[in-house]
């Protein structure tokens, strides 16, 4: 027997502050119900001896060491700027007054 009822849709509704038409409650019983029943078919498989797992497989560290490489000079860097004032990048300011 479904869990989900058109009442509970339209309470949910009303709980997150969303107005819904009679249709959109049919569809989302529908779907709510097959989510609830997915997640009971879970239920019934986890047993005390399986570990809880976030991945189906370990992840591990991907990241390479940090080394010093080639970097820009202040000329590169800044040559395609559209404006730059004492090697650094001219903008307009975005503060107001009060800042």
């Amino acid at each position: 027997m479904s869990e989900i009822t058109p009442d509970l849709v339209r309470h949910l509704g009303v709980l997150a502050r969303i107005k819904l038409t009679d249709d959109e409650v049919t569809q989302l019983t529908g779907q709510l119900d097959v989510i609830v029943d997915n997640i009971a078919k879970v239920s019934e498989v986890a047993t005390a001896d399986v570990a809880a797992t976030s991945h189906p497989i370990p992840l591990s560290n991907v990241f390479r060491p940090d080394e010093v490489g080639e970097t820009l000079t202040l000329e590169q860097t800044l040559q395609n700027a559209p404006d730059a004032a004492d090697g650094r990048f001219r903008v307009t300011a975005i503060l107001g007054e009060e800042q």
